[in-house]
């Protein structure tokens, strides 16, 4: 398919469990490093559940579950507090940046399906809750591998990050696309899939290769193809609960689903209005 179409002007992918580092394990890794430095174990699906906000956020919502505050005030003889989040968010940073080294791997066939998209004419945006400098790693891997997204909005560009709408709109204009029903986000996270429909977009959720699947390639290959399905159907269930108007395996699938939003858009089709 390169036939360019008329509809659609932009695609913005998230990175971590998207894009790139399939599971986004990166940070889950870097999430339970940080808080056993600070003598409190927490599991993979706590570090897990608030993934795709900001990462200062992110802490600040693992701190606030009640079993995790519960074991901070046992290892601490006290509440945590507005300083613990940012101590935590400091020490997080360069545990985050050295983790990320070693899992930025590009996801399979997404550069193809990138590139495929610009031959569409597509406009490639992207947005993350890594901050700049947390990027600069993520990027310059990514782009010996084959993904250069035209713009990259980190959560330090923008004054709030996911559910808030301000990444996307930030990549619009960075990318001169507009309106912004006209654009497809793509975001493997519920809090993603909530700031694209804040913003007006087509929303795509990512199940097997994003964090609510949370597994490696090697893992996901493991495992039989019944379990695979049912890990995919939960994964998705809680993305269209979130808002997403369909859902994928991977990021290297999205062509089909960008062609149908074509579809959409030209019978006259809104995404403020559709799922119903």
């Amino acid at each position: 398919m390169t036939d360019k179409l008329r509809q659609v002007t932009a695609i913005v992918f998230d990175w971590a469990g998207t894009t790139v580092d399939q599971g986004s394990l990166a940070p889950t890794i870097a999430f339970q490093e940080v808080f056993r430095t600070r003598n409190v174990e927490i599991t993979a699906a706590q570090a897990r559940e608030p993934m795709g906000r900001a990462k200062r956020d992110h802490i600040a919502a693992i701190l606030a579950m009640p079993m995790v505050a519960a074991a901070w005030r046992a290892a601490h003889g006290r509440p945590y507090e507005e300083a613990d989040i940012d101590a935590l968010y400091k020490e997080f940073l360069p545990i985050q940046e050295r983790v990320l080294k070693e899992h930025s791997d590009v996801i399979t066939g997404v550069p193809q399906a990138v590139e495929t998209c610009r031959r569409m004419g597509l406009k490639i945006g992207s947005t993350t809750g890594y901050t700049r400098d947390l990027m600069k790693i993520v990027s310059a891997s990514a782009g010996q591998q084959g993904y250069k997204p035209d713009c990259v909005v980190c959560a330090d560009d923008v004054p709030r990050g996911r559910p808030a709408p301000y990444l996307l709109y930030q990549a619009a204009m960075q990318l001169d696309a507009y309106p912004l029903w006209t654009m497809v986000a793509v975001d493997d996270t519920p809090v993603g899939i909530e700031a694209g429909r804040q913003a007006g977009c087509w929303t795509v959720g990512v199940t097997l290769a994003g964090n609510g699947v949370g597994l490696s390639l090697e893992e996901i290959n493991a495992l039989p193809v019944d379990r695979q399905r049912r890990l995919c159907d939960q994964a998705a269930e809680r993305l269209r609960s979130a808002g997403a108007h369909y859902t994928i395996e991977s990021a290297a699938d999205i062509v089909p689903l960008v062609v149908d939003v074509e579809r959409r858009l030209r019978d006259g089709e809104s995404p403020l209005r559709w799922p119903e």
